[in-house]
């Protein structure tokens, strides 16, 4: 047991010196790439609450944020709102975010589905208390900035049956507060800058097979769209409003690739005031039932940023670390190091069903094959009672019926002729 346990951390932290390797010149490169003119954009930081677009952790930092059309875990919260309605598991998740030198930010967030209705509740704190860099910094220590955001969840999945994965469609409403504390501005001839704003996400999700190379009942590609952060300004700052299209792959089963195009708005700045168009691509590659890999790149402004991480499950428990290289990463301090304990707190039963359905779809076909038509199709129904959109029930049903009527006929048929 113990060897085993050593081999898991040994796996598990495997994926650090693949990104340590001449890390200095790699950083020297992101930042050239950085300063050129073509990604260079002056509009990048015109808008409130950071908090809204620094990912907690998980596989939607883990993945470059290019999440949009995966929004398989608990992580959707921070990408996609419809992710709610079509999770396996009820889920509850911590996070940690060591940002920038003594900035932290920290989360919670819980989700559950009843069928095809997900809810979903969470909330993350970010402070900043001054003490990473200076004296006045430390002389200040005992004020923190802050902020803090709650997100309400909701989504449901439209038109579900066993042969459309149907199209789920959801909303978040955010409660976002900002605190300046006022010692920071006390000699300065300025109002509060504390505030209190709303907000809301709506987006959707669908999946379905596409260029698929391996069995199995899950579908392989995956379409997502999503307006994120839509509200009024925090004392004239416009909030970062983001238009969000992304697509996910798999054409082997242990590989899924992701792509987020993200078209950035505001309800009240000029177009001329907007930042540009920016892009996020992701890969999440599954070595073992309970390891994977992850990693991801994104481009905003002037900052190109690349991410890598892992991910071990342990029975009910995941453990999800993330670390990110970007124009605001300290070669000399841990920062951008995130990490995610996740718990699984089961299916609320949702397997057990599926696998009833399967016994008594299978009892029924080999009811059928022994020609007990009647039998068959007593087994079908009772799958049917437990779900009802178990459409191969159906359509077997009626092949069964068929050759009821069909018999009754060859039986009629021959009392006539005799």
């Amino acid at each position: 047991m113990m060897k085993r346990f050593l081999c898991i951390i040994i796996l598990f932290i495997s994926v650090l010196p693949l990104f340590s390797v001449d890390l200095s010149d790699f950083y020297s490169a992101l930042s050239s790439l950085g300063s050129d003119s073509f990604f260079s954009d002056e509009n990048t930081g015109l808008t409130a609450f950071p908090t809204l677009i620094i990912p907690s952790g998980g596989l939607y930092e883990g993945m470059g944020t290019a999440y949009t059309a995966v929004s398989s875990d608990i992580s959707f919260m921070e990408s996609n709102p419809a992710g709610s309605a079509v999770l396996p598991y009820t889920e509850l998740a911590l996070n940690h975010n060591n940002w920038i030198a003594d900035s932290n930010m920290e989360g919670v967030v819980y989700t559950t589905r009843f069928n095809n209705l997900g809810v979903g509740i969470g909330g993350k704190f970010l402070y900043v208390p001054f003490t990473g860099y200076n004296r006045w910094g430390e002389e200040l220590s005992s004020s923190y900035y802050s902020e803090t955001v709650a997100t309400m969840n909701v989504s449901y999945n439209f038109f579900s049956s066993y042969y459309f994965y149907g199209l789920s469609v959801g909303a978040n409403i955010k409660a976002a507060y900002r605190n300046i504390p006022a010692v920071v501005y006390q000699n300065h001839v300025v109002e509060n800058q504390s505030v209190f704003t709303l907000m809301a996400d709506a987006g959707f999700l669908t999946r379905f097979n596409f260029a698929k190379f391996y069995a199995s009942r899950d579908r392989n590609f995956s379409l997502g769209g999503v307006i994120k952060n839509i509200g009024l300004d925090a004392m004239g700052e416009p909030l970062p409003s983001v238009a969000t299209a992304g697509i996910a792959y798999s054409a082997i089963r242990p590989l899924l690739i992701s792509f987020d195009f993200n078209y950035p708005f505001s309800l009240s700045l000029p177009q001329e005031q907007w930042e540009k168009w920016n892009i996020a691509t992701g890969m999440n590659l599954n070595l073992t039932d309970f390891y994977s890999l992850h990693s991801g790149f994104s481009y905003r402004g002037s900052n190109p940023r690349f991410t890598i991480g892992a991910q071990l499950i342990l029975d009910k428990v995941t453990f999800n670390t993330n670390y990110t290289l970007d124009m605001t990463t300290q070669l000399t301090s841990p920062d951008r190091f995130t990490i995610q304990m996740k718990l699984n707190l089961g299916d609320r039963g949702r397997f057990s069903q599926a696998s009833k359905v399967d016994s008594y779809y299978l009892a029924g076909l080999e009811e059928y094959a022994k020609g007990n038509l009647n039998k068959a199709i007593s087994y079908w129904n009772a799958a049917l009672n437990i779900d009802p959109t178990f459409q191969p029930a159906r359509e077997t049903i009626l092949v069964a019926q068929k050759a009821l009527n069909l018999q009754k006929e060859m039986e009629a048929i021959n009392q006539v002729e005799k």
